[in-house]
């Protein structure tokens, strides 16, 4: 079994216990076994075949290690299973409505044994939520808006579970021999959206190798895979299937001949094609999943590869990432595409989180783990005290974490180690620290955690006041989505935006793939008026820094280039490039002066009066 699979079942072990009013305590230990496995870099399939080595992972005590290898064994959980003939499996789904939680979702079934979204959905449609205990008409609001999110989201997968569900099937495609040119993903998964609902793969085969016998042979093989649940369709050249997540996957067979048709055909979007189709006719071509041909005879002139398909056209070769209709087919026929962002070019990452406060990994290890990425430097970003769920950090563990954190960069690790927050923006736009914490760190990204329900002008003027602090340099997540979960909160984003600009502020672009915030057309907005963009891990493990690629594909999709992202600089000119803080030439004490400040009990900060915003 998957890590993934092991935390879902002791994740919704969890979700029941808490829904069924059983301790924290215990409930707990099985969420945070959960947080352990999903951040796991190891199989913990393979772990546990020396019980010594899941009794050694942080937290998974005897107990936990018997749930999990039963997991393994039998593919469930003995209490999972117990909970489920007290509770209908659907109950958990109300788990995923933004404004329920456990207690809430108990207090419905037990009230009206509602355990379905379109249940809860009619009774806050029919106005008999309002009058309950700990509801009310605003809750009611919230539960609607809630299920429309609901609803857009069923059926779709966030593109790291799409990734990771091809990298598995193309291992196990191309098992099947030599004869097995090429694999590759299409569709929306290629274009790097955030969301996929199925999955398009492509198999090439060795020139002149395509036989019916092979192409039934390959399909047959292709059918063996162990994750499949149902089988769709076994066609002439296409096999459709069903995996047990639900996900539904497409694999198409193909001379490689037309290959390159295939995969601009597949890729999409729908509108590109459209477009693209347009030209080809306009031009005197047919363009089809085949090829690209001469009319009237229908003569193909190119169909191997998308390059000589767009070169034929007109056109500069134009990346999936921008295939959307939105001016790259004019843009590539005047040449004018821009040399979007590779990886490559990250050479820091600028927001993740320690054991400081909700982070799996200490200071030094996620120093070393993105040392290993090939970094110059991070920028460590442990949560204020206003996120208490998140163990957030108040002033005097923040100037401590500081002192740490500056101890470990004069180890000289072979990566610069920045002292930062996540400092929590309050209802009020005011940050959480006052000035002189602020002014202890090297960089101050700012974001927020609650009260995500504001109308719009209010909204605007909270995001707009923390914008004005002449602390803030970079704001997190800035629109606080959580992709097939939470809508973006309400607010006018071209305002924010011109602010940024005129105060120098940097807007993230959070890698994540449950945030992936800013999105493609905010962080093009943000382009089209100079505003910067940090692209950041948000990252809670060593292994959740691998997670920058994603972030890099919707910065592809916003048309940036590597001018327009702060972390492709180098760490001085970083930190040069930033919005200077007030007094910034001497703000950065020693840190052998800031031990001891912390020591005395006299560093700045500890009881320092909030600033005034505006």
């Amino acid at each position: 079994m998957e890590n993934r699979e092991v935390a879902r079942i002791l994740r919704e072990t969890a979700q029941l216990l808490e829904i069924d009013g059983a301790m924290i305590g215990r409930f707990r230990t099985y969420e945070r076994a959960a947080q352990l496995l999903d951040s796991l870099p190891e199989s913990v399939q393979e772990l546990a075949g020396d019980r010594e080595n899941l009794t050694a992972l942080p937290g998974i005590g005897e107990g936990m290690a018997d749930h999990i290898q039963e997991i393994l064994t039998t593919g469930d959980y003995s209490l999972r299973s117990k909970m489920l003939q007290k509770y209908p499996q659907t109950i958990l789904s109300l788990l995923e409505l933004q404004s329920l939680g456990p207690k809430k979702v108990a207090f419905l079934w037990k009230t009206f044994q509602a355990s379905t979204v379109e249940q809860v959905e009619q009774l806050a449609r029919d106005g008999k939520l309002r009058d309950l205990p700990g509801f009310g008409e605003k809750s009611e609001e919230n539960i609607l808006k809630a299920v429309e999110v609901f609803k857009k989201s069923a059926g779709r997968f966030h593109i790291d579970v799409g990734e990771e569900e091809a990298e598995r099937l193309i291992s196990h495609i191309s098992s099947f021999g030599k004869q097995i040119e090429i694999v590759t993903p299409s569709g929306s998964l290629r274009r790097g959206k955030e969301t996929v609902g199925d999955l398009d793969l492509l198999v090439t085969l060795a020139p002149g190798t395509l036989t019916p016998d092979l192409i039934d042979s390959i399909s047959a093989h292709i059918l063996m895979y162990s994750g499949i649940d149902q089988t769709l369709a076994r066609g002439e050249n296409k096999v459709s299937f069903v995996l047990k997540n639900g996900l539904q996957v497409d694999v198409r067979i193909l001379e490689k001949k037309s290959f390159g048709a295939a995969l601009l055909y597949f890729t999409g979007s729908k509108e590109h094609n459209v477009a693209l189709r347009g030209r080809a006719n306009k031009m005197g071509y047919t363009l089809n999943e085949y090829s690209l041909a001469k009319l009237p005879d229908e003569e193909p002139v190119a169909g191997e590869t998308e390059q000589e398909i767009y070169a034929k056209l007109g056109l500069d070769f134009i990346p999936p990432e921008l295939r959307e209709n939105t001016g790259e087919i004019d843009a590539a026929a005047e040449h004018r595409l821009p040399k979007l962002i590779d990886l490559k070019e990250i050479i820091g990452d600028l927001q993740m989180h320690t054991t400081a406060s909700d982070g799996k990994n200490s200071i030094e290890e996620m120093a070393l783990a993105a040392k290993q990425l090939g970094y110059q430097y991070i920028a460590l970003t442990d949560h204020s005290k206003a996120v208490t769920v998140a163990n957030g950090l108040d002033e005097k563990r923040t100037l401590e974490q500081i002192r740490k954190i500056r101890a470990a960069d004069a180890k000289n690790l072979g990566i610069r180690i920045l002292a930062s927050s996540e400092v929590d923006v309050l209802k009020n736009g005011k940050l959480d620290f006052a000035d002189d914490i602020l002014a202890q760190l090297d960089i101050v990204l700012v974001s927020i955690h609650s009260y995500m329900n504001l109308e719009r002008a209010e909204m605007t003027e909270r995001i707009l006041a923390a914008i004005e602090n002449p602390y803030t340099q970079i704001v997190g997540h800035p629109t606080g989505r959580l992709v097939l979960r939470r809508d973006a909160y309400a607010y006018d984003m071209e305002t924010v935006l011109d602010a940024a600009r005129k105060y120098g502020v940097v807007m993230e672009c959070n890698a994540s793939p449950e945030r992936l915030d800013l999105k493609d057309t905010y962080l093009r907005m943000a382009k089209e008026r100079g505003v910067r963009i940090a692209i950041s891990t948000d990252a809670h493990s060593t292994r959740g820094l691998s997670l920058m690629r994603y972030g890099v594909q919707m910065a592809r999709r916003g048309w940036l280039e590597a001018g327009d992202v702060i972390n492709t600089l180098p760490c001085d000119e970083l930190l040069a490039g930033l919005r200077p803080k007030p007094g910034a030439n001497s703000q950065l004490k020693p840190p052998d002066e800031f031990q001891l400040e912390i020591q005395s009990g006299q560093a700045p900060g500890v009881k320092a009066k909030s600033r005034k915003t505006k």
